[in-house]
């Protein structure tokens, strides 16, 4: 291997183009491709900017050519050379117009075949890639995509900061507070038998920092949840968060909408138009049967209750006399996709998702009309049903009865997005934004068989709810609004509880005690004491924002070193055992370990 003595860098590889011949520039890289055609070689080198071709000639030091020849794919050379026009131009790449042809040549290090190919788009099996990430991250479409955080990440610092925040890191060693998620533990040596936790976000700290006077704060911060994960969620992720003092919600939301439009035309030239259309949640929930609807295709839902409660399907009837109710949704120009075997598909997703079948009609073409239920119903509830759909011919109605209403509308909505999936008629370079407003303050437990806070217990309820706070709980709103991209949720937050009083009473309708609530959140309670603004603020996904800018499948496309579904690290081999000397200076033993 070759020293880089006289050698330094001048140039990145993709950053050459012909204004650049004639120059004399030194690059460094890995070998793409060798490419020997005898009296002639090419080299592929390749940096985070891109490829540019190194030729070998009959001009060419022996010396220099024979290191050309033994190079092989990802060893690492640096490369000294004049930059000249290419013969054979390739005009896939950006440097494709011009070579180097090299005077110098250095071998920095060897390579052994990697396990995959260095290439776009590998179809080599993630686990392989995540096992060998370092390689992976190779990848010119991985680089890519870290690189655009790194953007992004800067859009945000410098929107935030001309906006009057100011960047304050909070512990990531706090008190275990387990609101929702399972907190990660940590040990400490010091105090045995007693733990830190890893924060799931940094809600108390950020309020506190109101308290403290600093008007605005944010930060880019790492958070933690000890929970499942899916493609949209890891164990630990990136959150834009931010908070707000004196300021009511359409404050927070006008940081919010500025913040998105900001960083999407910086860093993909997209215009998002302003304001951003608001849905309350029960408006939602009505039209989509989602908090987090997808509005890039129609298909709303409708309610069929009033129309059906006295036709003669006891399946309609039945559910609307416990109290529920009957909705549909109409997949237009549906009924070639949607075949009878497709809507059993259909019928078997919905029982999935809690509900006992699923009503069908089918238009046809032709002018004929199949149903999974007509033959109990009259020609005119039939016809009262289609209108409401809104049905033609080519036309598919699917309905939803139960006694459980938010069971019918949060099915419907899956089954929305599911239809739409195998209708194809989601846009892919459509990025609708939306915010949903006045959540419920308090929902349902029914493993607790209680109520418990829908968002966590320092969002304010809304003014004209306080009055029934112990009397109507199902019907108390609070002061909280998601960002809604695409159907996925990218930040929550809320207006903050600043009056003590009502901060206990909070506490104490959600089951906790004085003395819980004294031991859990005291020094947030005492804290207000002494003069607290009112505040309010949220939480940005960064990792989620990423990937539905990019349009990637995965966090794990925007995430450098990310954990795969059963929250393990396939390169490291982490979590694993530690060393026992380890365990007694902590205090702790292990009682049992699960068999892998």
């Amino acid at each position: 291997m070759d020293f880089m003595t006289g050698l330094k860098r001048t140039n990145y590889c993709g950053e050459l183009r012909s204004s650049d011949i004639g120059k004399e520039v030194v690059v460094a890289g890995w070998v793409q491709r060798q490419r020997d055609l005898g009296a002639l070689i090419f080299i592929d080198l390749r940096d985070r900017t891109g490829i540019v071709q190194l030729a070998f000639d009959d001009n060419t030091d022996r010396e220099i050519f024979d290191k050309a020849f033994t190079a092989r794919s990802e060893f690492v050379l640096m490369a000294k050379g004049n930059v000249r026009e290419r013969s054979s131009k390739n005009t896939e790449i950006p440097t494709g117009e011009i070579e180097i042809e090299v005077t110098d040549l250095r071998v920095l290090n060897k390579s052994e075949t990697p396990p995959f190919d260095i290439i776009p788009n590998c179809q080599t099996s993630e686990l392989t890639r995540l096992k060998h990430r370092y390689l992976d991250l190779r990848r010119p479409d991985l680089q890519s995509n870290i690189m655009l955080r790194h953007k992004i990440a800067k859009v945000t610092r410098d929107y935030f900061d001309e906006n009057g925040f100011i960047e304050i890191e909070t512990p990531i060693l706090i008190r275990s507070t387990p609101e929702g998620a399972r907190d990660y533990i940590v040990p400490s040596r010091v105090h045995k038998g007693s733990f830190y936790a890893l924060p799931q976000s940094p809600q108390l700290y950020k309020q506190l920092s109101m308290v403290a006077g600093f008007d605005r704060y944010m930060q880019i911060a790492r958070c933690f949840r000890d929970e499942d994960l899916r493609a949209d969620r890891q164990p630990e992720f990136t959150q834009i968060d931010l908070e707000m003092s004196f300021v009511e919600m359409d404050d927070v939301l006008a940081i919010g909408e500025g913040y998105v439009k900001r960083v999407f035309k910086e860093v993909l030239g997209i215009e998002i138009s302003e304001p951003i259309p608001r849905l309350t949640f029960k408006e939602s929930m009505e039209r989509y049967g989602s908090d987090k609807p997808d509005t890039r295709y129609e298909m709303e839902l409708y309610d069929l209750t009033d129309l059906v409660k006295d036709c003669g399907f006891s399946v309609f009837s039945g559910a609307i006399a416990e109290g529920g109710s009957v909705r549909g949704i109409t997949a237009k120009g549906a009924v070639t996709t949607l075949t009878r075997k497709e809507i059993d598909k259909l019928t078997e997703f919905v029982k999935g998702s809690g509900a006992k079948g699923l009503a069908w009609i089918r238009l046809n073409e032709d002018g004929t009309v199949a149903s999974s239920f007509a033959k109990f119903m009259t020609e005119d509830e039939m016809a009262a049903i289609l209108e409401k759909a809104d049905a033609k011919a080519g036309d598919v109605v699917l309905i939803i009865a139960d006694k459980k209403n938010s069971l019918v509308l949060s099915t419907l909505g899956l089954l929305r997005g599911e239809v739409a999936r195998k209708l194809d008629i989601i846009p892919k370079d459509k990025y609708n934004f939306l915010w949903i407003t006045e959540f419920p303050f308090f929902d349902w437990d029914e493993e607790l068989g209680q109520f418990v806070a829908m968002h966590h217990p320092f969002t304010s309820p809304m003014d004209e709810c306080i009055p029934y706070l112990e009397t109507d709980k199902a019907n108390v709103r609070a002061k909280a609004y998601d960002l809604v991209l695409n159907g996925i949720e990218l930040s929550s937050g809320s207006i903050r509880i600043t009056n003590p009083e009502l901060q206990g009473k909070i506490f104490s309708l959600l089951g906790l005690t004085d003395e819980q609530a004294h031991e859990k959140f005291g020094y947030l309670l005492d804290a207000f004491r002494y003069g607290a603004p009112p505040h309010g603020g949220m939480g940005i996904g960064l990792d989620r924002l990423i990937m539905q800018m990019l349009g990637c499948d995965s966090l794990r496309d925007v995430i450098a070193f990310p954990k795969v579904q059963n929250a393990t690290e396939p390169m490291t081999e982490c979590p694993a055992p530690v060393d026992g000397v380890q365990l007694t200076d902590l205090g702790i033993s292990i009682t049992a370990a699960e068999e892998k």
